[in-house]
C-alpha cells in the first residue's frame, strides 16, 4: 500500500521536473518570421493607399469562386492515376 502512494506521488511530480524550452526564437530564420508577423500584426508596414476592387473585379471573382464549386472534390484519389502520369 505503501509502495502505490509512493508509486503516484513520483508520477505526479514527474512533469514538474521538466525543464521548459526557454523564451525567444532558436533560430535567425525564426527570428525572422516572427518580425515579419509582428509587422503583420501592427500595421507599421501598411500601405497607406486603401485599394478598392471595381464592381467588375468583383464580378469576375465572385464568378471564379462559383465555377470553383461546380466539381466536386472526390473522397479520394485512385493511386493509379497519380502514379500512371497520366498516361494509360
Amino acid at each position: 500500500m505503501k509502495f502505490h502512494y509512493l508509486a503516484s506521488l513520483t508520477l505526479l511530480v514527474l512533469p514538474l521536473t521538466a525543464l521548459a524550452i526557454e523564451p525567444g526564437p532558436s533560430s535567425k530564420a525564426q527570428q525572422e518570421t516572427e518580425n515579419w508577423l509582428g509587422l503583420q500584426v501592427s500595421g507599421q508596414a501598411a500601405s497607406p493607399t486603401v485599394q478598392r476592387a471595381t464592381p467588375t473585379e468583383r464580378e469576375l471573382a465572385m464568378q471564379r469562386l462559383l465555377e470553383s464549386k461546380r466539381y466536386a472534390i472526390p473522397e479520394k484519389f485512385g493511386e493509379d492515376s497519380a502514379s500512371s502520369g497520366g498516361s494509360k
